[in-house]
């Protein structure tokens, strides 16, 4: 019995599950994983190359986008030792500190990508409803003060969270659902009370993604009231078409990370593999989408691209 009560201290391991259910998928499973990190990771170095090399996407549209860029393959890597030690190698065993770890930079990379969005939707609000002040209102020190403060406001939300969970004495045993480590499957295991990180858990994701969405909401809720004012209709649509792109972006970041919320708190009788794929989705398609997505609808990446790939072989 002296084991039930064990503090954190004295833990030294926690073990990750991959897809028990699908065990003779697993090596397709992996494939197709390897294949989305390799698509995310390529697609978001060539965007910031491509952004580099091009003097005319030295912009703050793009400076946001590089920063999206970024902290996408921030995501990829935070996520790719452990899915691939568990799912390639069969390696489930992940140190207990390096959990922690790993659970700081994939809720720190989230919480920025909220910001990041937040501060994109502002770009796009100022170039459509304010144009002629666009160039003074954003402007490179301003725009660097942004990433600055997006990046301070996700490192200070998630900073507390390894330290609450490391207070609390672990009693159940190690087993996460997942191939990484996420606070929500974390705050399941430890026999104390977890009221604290759970009422601060839900803090941080109303003042961080709840405020950003509804700030979001209300930027398209203006910049359509002034798309709607232009007289031309061929003007209205190409106005919006420079916002299609971002919109991707929020759909595809904001509506798996609201279904997993929800799958969490509400759906506790779902079966587990719904909770794994509803995971999957959410830090796998964001990364692997939007550099695909902002290929397509921005020009001078899609010229770019098309130099870099098919000009020399013509």
């Amino acid at each position: 019995m002296g084991s039930f009560g064990t503090n954190i201290s004295s833990t030294t391991s926690f073990s990750l599950t991959g897809f028990p259910e699908m065990e003779g998928l697993q090596h397709s499973l992996a494939a197709l994983l390897l294949l989305l990190y390799a698509i995310s990771i390529l697609g978001n170095i060539l965007i910031l190359v491509i952004i580099k090399e091009e003097q005319s996407l030295h912009q703050p549209m793009y400076y946001f986008l590089s920063l999206l860029s970024v902290n996408d393959l921030g995501v990829s890597f935070s996520t790719l030792p452990t899915v691939l030690a568990a799912l390639c190698f069969h390696a489930p065993e992940i140190a207990f500190d390096a959990c922690l770890t790993q659970m700081f930079f994939i809720h720190f990379f989230s919480w920025t990508e909220s910001g990041i969005l937040l501060a994109m939707s502002f770009d796009r609000y100022v170039a459509i409803c304010n144009p002629l002040r666009y160039s003074s209102v954003l402007t490179d020190i301003r725009v660097a003060h942004m990433g600055i403060s997006i990046i301070i406001r996700s490192f200070c939300m998630v900073f507390p969270l390894p330290f609450l969970l490391k207070r609390l004495p672990f009693c159940k045993a190690n087993v996460l659902t997942h191939s990484y480590c996420l606070h929500p499957d974390l705050i399941r295991l430890p026999c104390g009370d977890t009221t604290i990180n759970s009422m601060y858990g839900l803090f941080i994701v109303i003042s961080a993604f709840g405020v950003d969405s509804v700030l979001i909401l209300l930027s398209y809720v203006l910049i359509l009231h002034s798309i709607l004012a232009i007289a031309s209709q061929e003007e209205r649509l190409k106005t919006l078409n420079t916002c299609v792109s971002h919109i991707c972006a929020v759909l595809i970041f904001y509506v798996p990370m609201v279904s997993v919320s929800m799958v969490h708190r509400f759906g506790k009788h779902a079966p587990e593999y719904m909770h794994k794929f509803m995971s999957l989705v959410y830090l796998f398609v964001p990364p692997m989408l939007n550099p695909i997505i902002y290929s397509i609808k921005t020009k001078e990446i899609r010229k770019r691209l098309y130099k870099m790939f098919l000009k020399p072989n013509l």
